[in-house]
């Protein structure tokens, strides 16, 4: 059920290559198609992150049996995975919940920092663990991944799918993809800005 390989993870993106541009959505999405990873209820995909489906996120005892600590739900509301923080009352869990729709129209891109800090935050806390859910555990949860070691890992797009791919099966729909794509450029841009100084310092 727990799929793990702790070995296998990279150590934070040291650099990314100057000459790194962002691919286009099409080859974003055959990278996608050719990937290894599993489709258990829950596997880890970065050292303490957790990525998983409906099933998972309800079973109590999955959850203790990771000793996770904090829950990123990226499909909370009364018409998904209605769990909340009462859900787990009796486990000492931080519990964020994000109402969003696997739907290619929806804006997940305005949840990218806020997700990125939550998680960053559990992995800082002493034991951190954190479970990141929605139905399947491929694209809304998958996408709030990507986008954290993106942001926090400075890793590229590509970087990233790679990572998450290796070690579990994730989909993000199109809209999503296009989303991080434009996340990717942007702190592609940023990157550039803090080279230029330094060079110009040199």
């Amino acid at each position: 059920m727990l799929h793990t390989r702790d070995n296998s993870f990279p150590s934070s993106s040291a650099g990314v290559p100057a000459s790194y541009e962002t691919p286009a959505l099409a080859d974003l999405q055959r990278l996608i198609w050719f990937r290894g990873g599993s489709d258990n209820h829950v596997d880890q995909v970065w050292p303490n992150i957790y990525l998983g489906d409906a099933w998972a996120a309800r079973s109590i005892t999955t959850i203790q049996s990771l000793n996770i600590t904090h829950i990123l739900n990226a499909a909370h509301g009364p018409y998904s995975i209605n769990t909340g923080a009462k859900y787990y009352k009796d486990l000492q869990i931080e519990y964020f919940g994000i109402e969003a729709f696997d739907d290619p129209s929806f804006d997940l891109s305005i949840f990218f920092y806020d997700a990125a800090n939550f998680i960053g935050k559990a992995l800082n806390t002493s034991g951190g663990k954190v479970f990141v859910h929605c139905a399947m555990g491929v694209s809304r949860s998958a996408t709030l991944v990507l986008a954290f070691l993106m942001i926090h890992e400075n890793m590229t797009l590509v970087d990233a799918l790679k990572t998450v791919g290796s070690h579990r099966d994730i989909c993000p729909n199109t809209g999503f993809l296009s989303q991080l794509r434009e996340l990717d450029i942007k702190l592609s841009e940023e990157r550039k800005r803090t080279r230029e100084p330094a060079s110009k310092a040199l």
